[in-house]
């Protein structure tokens, strides 16, 4: 049984027998443990992706990552944890967008769930088919700004935070992890939400640059992704590119994960894809729109397409060929460009995918 106290009305609804299974989340003294044993000396980390995901990803790992969504989100090293068939994961994040993938696979079991979608295609309806025929279990229930507060809490390395979040909706009845109660300073009734400090075991956070020892830098809004770094029991730094340390040091202007928290880099260009990279590249809307009205509408459908573009595929420059290669990466780093402001006479239309029209086309 659990050595913790949770919310009982959330764990009846749970139906939970033993909740131990939700003690790692918040289990300070091991993730304490774990980063005391991280390597502070200067330390060349690089290492393949498979080596990484070998490596640091065991089953029954509560796996996060970086990014927002499709932005910046290391959608590649995810389908090698995917192609290596690591099993009884349990992910986490805010959004959670990713997941569905995992579990057509059988390698997530739970789910701390908040939003699971992308974006303008709407809600994605494979996780709540899967979900339905319980072949995922939804542990904890979040909105993005709770889980961010557990992250920055784990950073900051205190025991959690007192919160407005959630106190206004059934999330705190489904939440085994969040008490409610007295503002602990006031005497006129004042209601908060204790949200303790999250730990997650593995994180990825794909970045725009790094060193070859773990120093990361990230163009543009960091997210989560400096709580994240500090919270996770082990940390894998994917980057576009590996530069040298006086790169990092002295021309990047912006957000610097240090690199005493990675203990993996990963040389990985396109590694976002096919998600966006802010100044790089521009996602790939016609795949995620055929993912989510294609996938959407079986578990057959979705089988099919993951087979083809996760184990077709060993590695991102394959799935960028079959994106439409060059043409695809030119056309991409337009877009990326015209979205942020700069060459702004871009056409951004295209051919939209319908269940009657499957034209082959991803570009």
């Amino acid at each position: 049984m659990s050595k913790y106290q949770y919310n009982q009305e959330a764990v009846e609804n749970l139906r939970l027998s033993d909740t131990s299974i939700l003690d790692r989340l918040v289990d300070f003294e091991s993730a304490r443990e774990a980063h005391l044993k991280k390597e502070h000396a200067k330390k060349d980390k690089r290492m393949t992706i498979g080596e990484a995901v070998a490596t640091y990803v065991q089953d029954g790992d509560i796996l996060t990552d970086g990014g927002f969504s499709y932005v910046r989100t290391p959608h590649q090293a995810f389908f090698e944890v995917i192609r290596q068939g690591k099993k009884n994961l349990q992910m986490i994040g805010a959004p959670n967008t990713n997941q569905s993938f995992f579990i057509v696979y059988g390698c997530v079991d739970y789910s701390h769930n908040s939003y699971t979608g992308a974006e303008m295609r709407g809600i994605d309806k494979s996780y709540d088919r899967m979900l339905k025929a319980k072949r995922v279990k939804i542990l904890s229930e979040w909105s993005h700004g709770g889980i961010a507060q557990g992250f920055k809490a784990a950073q900051l390395g205190t025991p959690g935070v007192f919160s407005k979040q959630m106190i206004g909706s059934d999330i705190v009845r489904y939440n085994p992890y969040l008490k409610v109660m007295q503002h602990p300073l006031k005497n006129d009734p004042d209601p908060v939400v204790f949200v303790p400090a999250l730990y997650p075991d593995v994180a990825f956070i794909h970045c725009h640059a790094a060193d070859k020892y773990g120093n990361a830098y990230i163009y543009g809004p960091a997210v989560n992704d400096l709580a994240v770094a500090a919270a996770t029991r082990k940390l894998i730094i994917t980057a576009e590119e590996i530069v040298p340390e006086n790169d990092i040091r002295y021309n990047k202007q912006g957000q610097i994960i240090p690199f005493f928290y990675a203990d993996a880099v990963v040389e990985m260009p396109f590694g976002a894809v096919p998600g966006n990279m802010p100044g790089y590249y521009y996602w790939s809307r016609q795949w995620w729109e055929k993912v989510m009205r294609f996938g959407g509408a079986s578990d057959e459908n979705m089988k099919a397409f993951l087979d083809e573009w996760i184990m077709g595929t060993k590695d991102q420059f394959e799935f960028v060929d079959k994106l439409g290669g060059a043409k695809w990466i030119a056309e991409a780093r337009r877009q990326t460009k015209a979205a942020e402001g700069d060459n702004e006479d871009i056409d951004f239309s295209y051919e939209e995918y319908t269940l009657k029209h499957d034209s082959g086309l991803y570009y």
